[in-house]
């Protein structure tokens, strides 16, 4: 419990609300990076309740660690790591990390990114560029660029790794 937010493992009747914290946190992060047309779609929420429906359900996902901070009973941050897809460094791979603007610096992000990542294991991470915030964040929890970078829907990101054996 941080600040008066707590981890916690996700389960599937968490789909709605992670969508919502999903959506909001891109209205608000990538404005500007992510064209308008995809933010503001009306569907917009219910593929992303489709998404995590599948994350916490389907067999798929079954080796995925997906966590919800929640926050006066309200889910306000959501997380998920698994395998790594690619053939880049690390053994495991941070795929969404999200928290409501409101709780930006209350260590509910960090409490997320424990929940979902060993700190005996490497990991590997795609940022979006920029993204200061973002990149801060995972800086400060041992996390640095390796020079990799792909553009993924008209969005530039950049990859950043850590070595658990160095991890704080």
């Amino acid at each position: 419990m941080t600040g008066g937010t707590e981890v916690r493992r996700a389960v599937p009747g968490d789909a709605s609300a992670m969508a919502r914290v999903h959506v909001a946190s891109w209205r608000s992060t990538y404005r500007g990076l992510v064209p308008d047309v995809v933010l503001d779609d009306p569907d917009f929420v219910a593929r992303r309740t489709d998404f995590w429906t599948a994350a916490l359900t389907d067999e798929r996902f079954a080796a995925n660690r997906v966590a919800v901070a929640e926050h006066a009973g309200d889910v306000v941050g959501v997380a998920m790591s698994g395998p790594v897809t690619d053939r880049g460094p690390g053994t495991v791979q941070l795929y969404v990390l999200y928290l409501l603007d409101g709780h930006h610096g209350s260590g509910a992000g960090s409490a997320l990114l424990d929940a979902v990542l060993d700190s005996g294991s490497d990991a590997v991470l795609w940022v979006a560029d920029p993204n200061p915030r973002a990149q801060a964040f995972y800086r400060k929890h041992g996390f640095a660029f390796d020079g990799t970078e792909q553009v993924d829907g008209g969005v530039r990101e950049r990859r950043m790794t850590r070595s658990g054996r160095s991890a704080a």
